[in-house]
């Protein structure tokens, strides 16, 4: 599989889901004469901070990446919220004081898609996620920036003994409200929209970066919770990532679905 220009190279930390997920906005914000530049200027500028953010990680960013990045940057510079999937909380178990987990209920909704096979989770999240922007911003039937929502989830698979997750990694975006009834199509053939059916959903939140040893041990703590884990789907896990990653702790959750 082409990864579209979202190469990482050997050895380093490798980029995320949450560092594609957002940037800092205030790193953004543009001095009165910036803000006189035209809009050439600032996709070139925008796509530098982009890139230079990505070659920390170890990944280069695609020129063609530009006007997305802009439209979901300027988009939401503090002027607009990032809309939160909806749910109903059931229960809640809790623990000298700490939220444990939380089981709560997710009405049917449809979401943006994709399922990547790359060699490693990271590379994975990177190709992935770079599709389902250029989807958001632009390329859909609307031609409109769609808005964006939290959290961006990612499901994974692992092996029976929960040990090694599989290559396959779907990248999945919720689709806002006004949205829902008619869900803008994608231009790219990978990306499909699919209604999720309602579910049951336990809930585990941890901070820091996702990566397979992080995810491996969050499925195991979620477990080990769970006063009977058997009751949950056993192979097929979501990640749900929440937070910019310029604040100084990252939040996720960690999804374990109700067999149904």
């Amino acid at each position: 599989m082409d990864p579209g220009g979202c190469r990482l190279n050997g050895g380093g930390d490798m980029i995320t889901l949450e560092d594609l997920e957002s940037v800092s906005e205030e790193q953004l914000l543009d001095s009165p004469e910036e803000e006189q530049q035209e809009e050439q200027e600032e996709q070139g500028r925008l796509l530098r901070y982009w890139t230079d953010v990505a070659r920390g990680h170890q990944v280069e960013v695609p020129t063609d990446m530009a006007e997305p990045i802009r439209q979901i940057t300027t988009d939401n510079e503090g002027t607009h919220t990032r809309e939160q999937v909806p749910y109903t909380l059931l229960t809640r178990k809790e623990k000298c004081g700490e939220v444990v987990f939380e089981k709560r209920h997710y009405e049917k909704a449809h979401w943006a898609c994709i399922t990547v096979h790359e060699d490693t989770y990271e590379q994975s999240i990177c190709y992935g996620f770079m599709k389902i922007m250029r989807y958001i911003c632009q390329q859909n039937s609307a031609g409109r920036y769609l808005g964006l929502t939290i959290p961006i989830v990612t499901v994974v698979r692992t092996d029976e003994t929960h040990r090694t997750l599989s290559r396959a990694v779907t990248v999945a975006y919720y689709l806002p409200p006004p949205h829902q009834s008619d869900p803008p199509l994608p231009h790219d053939p990978e990306v499909t929209v699919e209604q999720w059916p309602a579910a049951v959903i336990y809930s585990r939140a941890f901070t820091g970066v996702t990566n397979e040893l992080t995810i491996l041990h969050e499925i195991s703590s979620l477990a080990e919770a769970l006063d009977r884990p058997a009751v949950c789907v056993s192979d097929s896990f979501i990640i749900a990532g929440y937070t910019n990653p310029a604040a100084a702790h990252r939040q996720n959750e960690i999804w374990f679905l109700e067999r149904p």
